[in-house]
């Protein structure tokens, strides 16, 4: 993957699989400490403590249309190659807790990317839950919750094209007054 966005999607992805009604990304630069931290944490079906010792080895994945699941290998070695540090947490019943983090100013990070457009890509795919992305560069701090547009919109389908156009513009705009300048 090219970008730490499309490494969040996919995580949030396995959260929809999960049958996850609540899902949260947190993502987080911190300039002073030199780190960047994201986080995805789902209320799903989680996973048993035998499967998680080896969801990290891309021949373990519990999808049936391939044999191999990259996406959480890929997250942990992209951490893990920018200085920083991965782990996974799940309960059967609770959920599932994914967390990365990488040095900031590392070479080897990959950039952030686009967070916008892996917010209106996963609420195409979770249709029954909801994402809240709280997005902080040092003190700034911006907070995208699908149940206060849904609220908002009254009944209106949060997946038609000018809602979702209106809300990748919206994130953007967010993230980049967060970013104060920076490119994460």
């Amino acid at each position: 993957m090219e970008e730490l966005a499309l490494n969040i999607l996919d995580i949030a992805c396995n959260s929809v699989r999960a049958k996850a009604s609540l899902i949260r990304i947190d993502v987080a630069a911190d300039t002073k400490k030199d780190v960047l931290q994201i986080s995805v944490s789902d209320d799903g079906k989680g996973m048993s403590e035998e499967f998680l010792k080896t969801v990290t080895d891309p021949f373990a994945t519990t999808r049936t249309t391939r044999k191999v699941g990259m996406g959480i290998p890929l997250f942990k070695m992209a951490a893990e190659s920018a200085d920083g540090a991965f782990a996974i947490t799940s309960k059967v019943g609770v959920g599932t807790t994914t967390k990365a983090s990488f040095a900031l100013s590392h070479i080897d990070r990959m950039p952030l990317g686009d967070v916008a457009g892996t917010m209106v890509a996963l609420i195409g795919q979770a249709e029954k839950a909801d994402i809240v992305l709280t997005y902080s560069v040092d003190e700034r701090e911006y907070v995208f919750d699908t149940r206060d547009v849904k609220r908002i919109l009254d009944g209106v389908d949060i997946n038609s094209t000018e809602i979702i156009v209106y809300l990748k513009e919206m994130i953007d705009e967010n993230i980049t007054n967060i970013n104060g300048g920076l490119i994460i």
